[in-house]
């Protein structure tokens, strides 16, 4: 197959044209390399895509809508996106949580704002709000260091331990693992704190009890004050349309229809990569992976042999729960309750504090919810050139057992409960629904390799596979067991959200091994693997 006529050959290839692989691409290009980008779909943008699938002028993204992250991702700022077609507005309001007696909490950029809706829950919240946000200014930047970076965090771990002494940096530690209804509790007298940290820490698939859940809580929290939840004008797409567009100008290929199949390997390192048209590139440098972590392993690899143990733990990873989502047309605005719900560009609804831990245990235990939390856009209050003047764009998602992703008639009993549930917060909604889409868990997957049966996060964001154990116990890095290849998927760390750092990690740890040092630096992981693996 070497010998096709088809063969092409470059400096790397990315498999993948997903937010990590673009993000990739655009640093190995960067540097000077010749980079061939492979997605296996029409279009790029993996799950950052949006189009006009329910109503002619209905702009509806299709996967992931907001981009807190994004937004604060110094990768990403700077790529300097606005050049090649990007910008980003907000909504009124950033996130609020609705509940079905008609009261909500609303988050706002301004954190006075936020704090003054606080104090209506309970005296006192409000100050507690604004503490935690001046806490968040005072190692913001080195926090989102640590975040972005190869495990371990070494300069950022140790510019907090300075800015916060030994105690300090304790008391974040301790933030970092402290479940987020225990952080609420510690933090919030009422009910409207206590709220919006949960139901941002609901974004990730750690239950409210969990440890970490309040650390996801309080940086998502912190961030919609820092940043908002901003989306890309004119549609998720645009964000991946100007990703592409960047590393397209300075000179990667990057090729869609073109599904990879295989990754070529010889003397235990990767070459090279075999598409479904029989046809063969070969890569000089590296190979980069914007794939799961099983479809790498178990899928392109599969004919690699492996050491046993790691395939041991790799029949041990672990999904995060399935995804159900709909799509609306929507004749005019959400009728919701609370006044402030209906400038809030993110709505959290369906259940209370307690209600919160019932949907945790139920897709813990793979019972269907009764009583589902909903997460729901509303697109055209974040950004009026999605639909019609005086109609709504708009989208729901929520998750499921994994067992019943597969099971029509009860995705079809989940999509009753969804739109009730939004029913309960805005009576009329139903009224005003005039095109409805239903991405199932089968569905998503089928437009999205990489969301295996709608899981978001490429794997459980659970601490049991974070840090040195994503995607396996290892090195918490992008390097492989195979020399050349690396893991610049979601599964590897820091894991889902579009940050871009997945990618931009692999990206730089190829580079590196590459440089000056690159034989001693690929020793060096080949011997820290072999530590790893060794039985």
């Amino acid at each position: 197959m070497e010998d096709n006529p088809r063969a092409a050959s470059c400096d790397a290839i990315v498999i993948g044209a997903g937010p990590n692989g673009l993000v990739a691409a655009n640093a190995l290009v960067d540097a000077g390399w010749d980079v061939i980008v492979l997605e296996a779909q029409s279009e790029v943008g993996g799950a950052v895509r949006s189009g006009q699938v329910t109503a002619e002028g209905y702009i509806t993204d299709l996967f992931s809508a907001f981009y807190p992250l994004a937004a604060a991702s110094p990768l990403i700022r700077g790529l300097e996106l606005e050049r090649h077609g990007l910008e980003w507005v907000q909504a009124p309001a950033v996130l609020a949580h609705q509940l079905d007696d008609g009261r909500a909490a609303v988050l706002h950029r301004d954190p006075a704002r936020t704090a003054a809706g606080l104090d209506t829950f309970a005296d006192g919240d409000g100050a507690a709000w604004l503490e935690l946000f001046s806490q968040w200014q005072r190692v913001r930047d080195d926090v989102l260091s640590a975040l972005f970076t190869p495990f371990p965090p070494v300069a950022a771990g140790l510019r907090l331990l300075r800015v916060l002494k030994a105690a300090g940096a304790l008391r974040l530690a301790r933030l970092a693992v402290t479940p987020v209804r225990r952080l609420g509790e510690e933090t919030f007298r009422g009910a409207g704190g206590r709220l919006l940290l949960t139901g941002n820490a609901m974004h990730a698939d750690v239950p409210p009890d969990g440890a970490g859940s309040g650390l996801f809580g309080w940086l998502l929290s912190m961030l919609a004050q820092d940043v908002g939840f901003p989306v890309p004008k004119g549609g998720a797409g645009v964000l991946s349309g100007s990703l592409c567009a960047r590393a397209r100008s300075l000179g990667a290929e990057v090729r869609t229809g073109a599904q990879v199949v295989e990754v070529l390997v010889r003397s235990r390192r990767a070459y090279g990569v075999r598409l479904a048209d029989g046809s063969v590139i070969t890569a000089a440098r590296a190979i980069l992976a914007d794939v799961t972590a099983p479809a790498l392993y178990t899928g392109l690899l599969a004919n690699v042999s492996m050491p046993e143990r790691f395939r041991r733990d790799l029949a041990d990873f672990h999904w995060d729960s399935a995804t159900l989502k709909l799509n609306w047309a929507l004749g005019a605005p959400v009728p919701w309750l609370a006044e402030g719900t209906r400038g809030a560009g993110t709505v959290h609804l369906g259940v209370d504090l307690d209600g919160f831990v019932d949907f945790a245990a139920d897709l813990s235990v793979q019972r269907m919810p009764n009583r589902p939390f909903v997460l729901f856009g509303q697109m055209t209050t974040a950004d009026p050139t999605r639909s019609p003047a005086g109609t709504e764009s708009a989208w729901a998602y929520t998750h499921l057992p994994r067992r019943l992703a597969g099971d029509a008639e009860a995705v079809i009993a989940h999509v009753e409960r969804v739109e009730a549930a939004v029913e309960r917060a805005a009576p009329g909604f139903r009224s005003l629904v005039q095109v409805r889409q239903v991405q199932s868990p089968l569905e998503l997957e089928a437009a999205n390799a990489s969301l295996d049966l709608g899981a978001l996060n490429a794997g459980t964001s659970a601490l049991h596979q974070e840090l040195v154990f994503r995607p396996t116990p290892g090195l918490g890095r992008p390097e492989t067991p195979i020399a050349g290849l690396y893991l610049a998927s979601a599964s590897a760390h820091p894991g889902g959200g579009v940050h871009g750092a997945c990618g931009w990690n692999a990206a730089r740890s190829a580079l590196r091994a590459n440089g000056r040092l690159g034989t001693v630096h690929a020793a060096l992981v080949r011997t820290a693997w072999d530590r790893v693996l060794r039985d």
